[in-house]
């Protein structure tokens, strides 16, 4: 990259992040009023939830991007898409967390994530991320980065966890909300619970992210996630010094159907967890609910 484009890169970046938070921000108040009086909800699909405020959200996020940076393209769950071609692209959650908000579950957030797309890349080829903001109105934090500045928590430096043995970790993993039988992750869900400190599922992608670069947890993974699940998450992982891969360590794109975060410390050991559960080795085995029930009538 020439001198001046990097610099004209640099200024365009450092005029984002503040804006996109006070969209966040403002989207996370609108969702938090709608989360205390109560929504309306239909269903997309088989439990894939949407919700009024879902699209009140994402509504509201697309008109204030349009304003602050009319020559962005945006790419949103719920259907915004447009200027896809552009250098820069948005990616937009405006409600990750859906079914927790349904259910006045308090767990939930809004995140974008922003892509630089240089001239002339492959439309099939990633570009840059490189400015993310994920925020959490029912706890007021707001998670931000800037790619080569870092990743930071209502003003205060993020950093990974120190933790450098999987049995000593806290992990996180999510279900899809469709076709759930058709997943094999309860299967790694009981082997590493097995094996770590651990395992929790909260039921928003974009905060287990965020979590795996403030430290509070020290590894996620989850299949079949989409672009705007991950883009913001990974860059703030990323900054704060962890890893972002496939299950197998292999790199990960923005496309990707499955995605593991570490700490960095504990990615060797994961990885080498998932290929030999992937290669049917050394599992323990779960108990039928009759193998269980004789197991309890025997005082076991």
């Amino acid at each position: 990259m020439a001198a001046t484009e990097a610099t004209d890169s640099t200024h365009q970046l450092s005029s984002v992040t503040g804006p996109a938070a006070e969209i966040a921000r403002a989207a996370g108040a609108m969702l938090r009023g709608h989360f205390e009086s109560g929504v309306a909800t239909e269903y997309k699909g088989d439990v894939d939830l949407v919700t009024v405020a879902d699209r009140a959200s994402e509504k509201y996020i697309v008109e204030q991007l349009q304003k602050a940076f009319p020559e962005h393209g945006i790419f949103g769950e719920e259907g915004a898409r447009f200027g896809l071609d552009r250098e820069y692209r948005w990616y937009v959650d405006p409600l990750d967390g859906t079914t927790n908000f349904a259910h006045g579950f308090p767990v939930f957030c809004v995140s974008m994530g922003l892509e630089r797309r240089a001239p002339g890349l492959a439309a099939d080829a990633d570009g840059e991320m490189v400015a993310a903001v994920i925020y959490d109105p029912m706890r007021d934090e707001l998670f931000t980065a800037e790619a080569g500045k870092g990743a930071v928590l209502n003003g205060r430096k993020m950093h990974v966890s120190k933790n450098k043995r999987l049995a000593e970790s806290l992990v996180a993993t999510g279900f899809p909300s469709q076709k759930r039988h058709a997943s094999p992750n309860i299967h790694f869900y009981q082997q590493f619970t097995l094996r770590s400190h651990g395992v929790r599922r909260a039921g928003s992608a974009a905060l287990d992210l965020a979590y795996v670069a403030t430290g509070r947890i020290d590894a996620f993974w989850e299949f079949k996630l989409n672009p705007w699940d991950t883009a913001a998450g990974v860059l703030l992982v990323r900054e704060a010094g962890g890893l972002v891969t496939h299950m197998d360590g292999g790199g990960f794109t923005l496309d990707s159907r499955e995605v593991l975060a570490t700490n960095g410390l504990i990615q060797e050991e994961m990885v080498a967890l998932f290929k030999a559960m992937f290669a049917g080795e050394g599992l323990s085995p779960i108990p039928t609910p009759a193998e269980f029930a004789a197991m309890r009538a025997a005082g076991k």
